[in-house]
């Protein structure tokens, strides 16, 4: 029986310590980290992260929705673009962070099938979704307005972020097919 009260005390300290240095880790952020949110994300696969996760790499951000036919497709190509300009090896370096607007009608199946329909395969590669709050809350900090116009179609900026590793923001690109180069550079200065 004592035995099992040190175990349990032990546990308890253990877990203690974890929460603390977890903490002290989050207190060290620059309070405009975008690592500061505390917002669930699913991926494709359901697996359920948070920003911090992605903690250390170069974020290359943009919000959009998989029912889109107008600016999404161009948002994405111009992804695909900045990954093709940027070319580095490395992809536990850097991330290509497509956010859904539309998290209702953007299942992780609709998410799969994007993401096969725009070859975005690879680990550089990311797809996520949360609820209408967290989504919100993220598209405030990139800057990105969006209003749902009809059940299947929003209204919505056209703007990709670039964040640093430590999730400082330091370059956007507003509008489609503009400023490309910008955006490769500062993504290559970032991955330096």
């Amino acid at each position: 029986m004592k035995n099992l009260f040190r175990n349990i005390a032990l546990a308890a300290l253990s877990l203690l310590v974890l929460v603390s240095c977890k903490k002290q880790e989050s207190e060290n952020l620059d309070p405009a980290s975008i690592f500061n949110l505390s917002s669930k994300w699913e991926t494709p696969d359901g697996t359920k992260i948070h920003l911090e996760d992605l903690k250390g790499k170069v974020l290359t951000m943009v919000m959009i929705y998989t029912s889109c036919k107008t600016a999404c497709p161009k948002l994405t190509a111009d992804m695909k673009v900045i990954e093709a300009k940027v070319g580095h090896q490395n992809p536990e370096d850097l991330r290509y962070v497509l956010i859904s607007i539309d998290p209702k009608n953007d299942t992780p199946e609709k998410m799969r099938e994007f993401i096969k329909n725009y070859h975005l395969e690879g680990k550089q590669w990311l797809f996520i979704r949360s609820d209408e709050d967290n989504t919100r809350e993220l598209a405030n900090v990139l800057a990105v307005k969006y209003k749902q116009i009809s059940p299947m179609d929003f209204s919505h900026s056209n703007i990709i972020s670039v964040f640093s590793k430590d999730g400082l923001l330091v370059h956007q690109q507003e509008g489609i097919t503009i400023d490309i180069d910008g955006t490769v550079n500062e993504i290559k200065n970032q991955l330096q």
